[in-house]
């Protein structure tokens, strides 16, 4: 079979403040033209459809829309929920998408009917696992979605951490592989290691609840979603990385889709596609007004994020006129003179934003402020930022 692996969609994040709903409708567009053009038979997205608890109507809309179209008329799609999705709102159609070939899993037991009239049916399926069988051919795919707050207080032993629930989590998927048949990992999770940028929350991707790579599962091939930066490890681990970028930190990073084979002799023919759609993310530097409105005149068709190093505070007019340069402007960061305020600005923009808050709380308390407490700061500070 032909499988194609993305993820991180994040259909509905915006820019600091500018929609980019059109952009994502266009690079979802391109993948469906890429699965067509290839022959595609399974697309595996791993997660993050969305960008929030609550999207949009018309972000759900755009999502079951191109889903479709990306199924056509005989393809598999199978969807994980990621930490950025409500998996039960996410999962709340699959009596409706199963007969089209879509297949979501979400944390909640959801069991797909095997079967069905389409040229990629259902042979096997359980909670965790999916097996997609075409002309005789079968491939064996354990699915693990980002294992949410409810479901990591599932279990009721307090001697169990982390680690001993996802080891139990990914070997209850490769049980059912009975058959041994060519399989492969698909989830949302955080991999010791991995390269982070500034679109995903810290909070959820350091310390306890990193998965070291050992632990991940012997399989042809493991597909994940969470990084947005795409990056292989070995054996066959890969982050297909986000559709768009959508940080500046990602400022000239090639988007693309992993497309591969897989038969009774593994894994091969393993490739990035690129994805050409969606704005290109900019990262420009200006000594004085003058030269930043000059320099802002070069690039068109991109978002701007522009530090001007200044003697001064920019005034009002200077701004709107930095503004008029270019449309896509979308930040301005003004470094004034003087070693004191170019040190702390450069240490500041050093640290994440759970460290910043960290530092403040413990400041202010004497003491660390708890997981919960720095899941809602990020969650708020995000969706501030968004509006």
């Amino acid at each position: 079979m032909r499988i194609l692996h993305t993820s991180d969609w994040h259909i509905g994040k915006r820019l600091l403040g500018r929609e980019r709903i059109g952009e994502q409708e266009k690079v979802l567009e391109e993948i469906a033209r890429i699965c067509e053009e290839e022959k595609t038979d399974v697309v595996l997205v791993a997660g993050d459809v969305f960008d929030t608890y609550l999207p949009s109507a018309e972000s759900e809309d755009l999502f079951y829309g191109m889903i479709k179209k990306i199924a056509g008329e005989d393809r598999a799609v199978i969807v994980i929920s990621g930490n950025h999705d409500d998996n039960v709102r996410l999962s709340a159609a699959t009596a409706l998408c199963e007969p089209q070939g879509i297949y979501i899993y979400g944390n909640y037991g959801y069991v797909p009917r095997t079967g069905g009239k389409r040229k990629i049916r259902v042979s096997d399926a359980g909670p965790s696992h999916l097996v997609l069988e075409k002309e005789g051919e079968k491939v064996y795919f354990n699915l693990l979605p980002y294992p949410n707050e409810a479901r990591l207080k599932e279990s009721k032993d307090p001697n169990e951490n982390f680690y001993d629930k996802m080891s139990r989590w990914i070997a209850a998927g490769q049980a059912a592989n009975t058959q041994n048949l060519p399989s492969v990992f698909v989830s949302h999770l955080f991999v010791a290691g991995g390269k982070v940028s500034e679109g995903e929350r810290s909070i959820d991707l350091g310390g306890a609840r990193a998965v070291p790579l050992s632990l991940l599962p012997h399989a042809d091939y493991v597909a994940l979603g969470h990084l947005h930066r795409r990056q292989h490890f070995k054996n066959n681990v890969y982050y297909s990385g986000s559709v768009l970028q959508y940080a500046f930190d990602e400022a000239g990073a090639e988007k693309s889709v992993v497309m591969f084979d897989l038969d009774g002799e593994g894994a091969r023919d393993i490739r990035l596609i690129p994805l050409r759609e969606g704005m290109r993310l900019v990262r420009l530097q200006a000594a004085g007004v003058e030269a930043a409105e000059e320099l802002l005149k070069g690039y068109t068709d991109c978002y701007i994020e522009l530090t001007v190093y200044l003697t001064e505070p920019l005034t009002t007019a200077q701004v709107k006129s930095l503004k008029d340069a270019n449309a896509g402007l979308v930040s301005i960061i003004p470094e004034i003179g003087g070693e004191g305020t170019s040190f702390l600005a450069e240490a500041r923009k050093e640290r994440s934003p759970a460290e910043l808050f960290s530092e403040f709380y413990k400041s202010r308390f004497g003491e660390e402020p708890s997981y919960e407490l720095r899941e809602l700061f990020l969650s708020v500070t995000e969706e501030a930022h968004e509006t």
